[in-house]
């Protein structure tokens, strides 16, 4: 639970407005939904929820996209979690859609821009009307676009020039049959404040968020791990190094950062220290083109 101090006091401020949110529009529909990819972001806002009902278990299933090239070091953290609160987990495999011709192999090998189609049918497979995701606006300028409670469209399409004001934190999730709500209650978090709330609460993570020594190769200004997901081009070496890192996605996009951060307070100083957002430091699928992100939540992506 909270534990006010003048350091941590902005923080109280962020878990109070995240379970607000959380606790509002749970009220308000009826088939809530956390998507949870075992990322730092998914389980700060999963262990919002589970103060924000405690001691009673938050009535609300839980999500996965997986694309077939996750880090095993997170899907079993994803699966010891869910265990472990005795949470529904739902899980849309990629790979499903790949062996039955309903999508193709990219060029470059990167999967995270498939989710797409498997989240809209999963959505509208159990008919979740209010889908809660760990996105925040310093993350990415799309992001920042986008409001709080943020409407999809019977298409699960997102139009930023027809957003909700959300005035005097009044936020309103109705919609129309067939559409559905997606809900950052992590909006106006940062970086730091994942990792202060993280080391303040004692929120188990992935491994792979500390310094390790890992087999990588350069590509593109980033480390991507050497593995059966990621074919070496001519040029391009394996190397020994320590590295970590900063967020979680598809193997062939996600880079590592060389560091030798081996615990959360020594991540806390490190990232008090940047100036790059973790995904603009570390996600290929984000470099596409210019608008990658927003041309992808436009067409329904998370």
């Amino acid at each position: 639970m909270s534990h006010p101090t003048s350091k941590t006091g902005n923080l109280d401020l962020l878990e109070a407005e995240a379970m607000l949110v959380i606790r509002e529009v749970v009220a308000e529909l009826e088939r809530p939904v956390i998507l949870f990819s075992g990322g730092k972001d998914s389980a700060v806002l999963l262990h919002v929820a589970l103060q924000a009902y405690y001691p009673a278990k938050p009535p609300i299933a839980l999500l996965h996209v997986d694309t077939g090239h996750n880090f095993p070091e997170v899907l079993d953290y994803r699966d010891r979690v869910a265990e472990r609160y005795g949470l529904r987990l739902e899980v849309a495999r990629v790979q499903d859609y790949i062996d039955d011709g309903r999508l193709v192999e990219r060029a470059d090998g990167t999967r995270n821009p498939l989710q797409t189609l498997p989240l809209l049918d999963a959505i509208a497979e159990h008919r979740f009307d209010a889908v809660f995701g760990g996105a925040r606006r310093d993350e990415e300028k799309a992001r920042a676009k986008e409001r709080i409670v943020s409407l999809r469209n019977e298409f699960g399409q997102w139009d930023p020039r027809g957003q909700r004001p959300e005035l005097w934190n009044l936020f309103n999730p109705r919609h129309r049959p067939g559409e559905h709500v997606r809900v950052f209650p992590l909006s106006n978090w940062t970086e730091l404040d994942i990792w202060r709330y993280i080391e303040r609460e004692n929120i188990e993570l992935p491994s792979l968020y500390f310094a390790h020594d890992r087999d990588v190769f350069s590509r593109d200004g980033m480390w991507l791990a050497v593995g059966e997901h990621n074919t070496l081009r001519p040029g391009e070496v394996p190397e020994r190094r320590t590295v970590r890192y900063r967020t979680v996605g598809d193997m062939s996009c996600t880079g590592a950062v060389e560091s030798t951060a081996s615990s959360i307070d020594d991540i806390v100083r490190e990232t008090a220290l940047t100036t790059v957002s973790e995904r603009g430091a570390t996600r290929a699928d984000d470099r596409l083109t210019e608008a990658a992100m927003e041309d992808r939540k436009k067409e329904g992506y998370f």
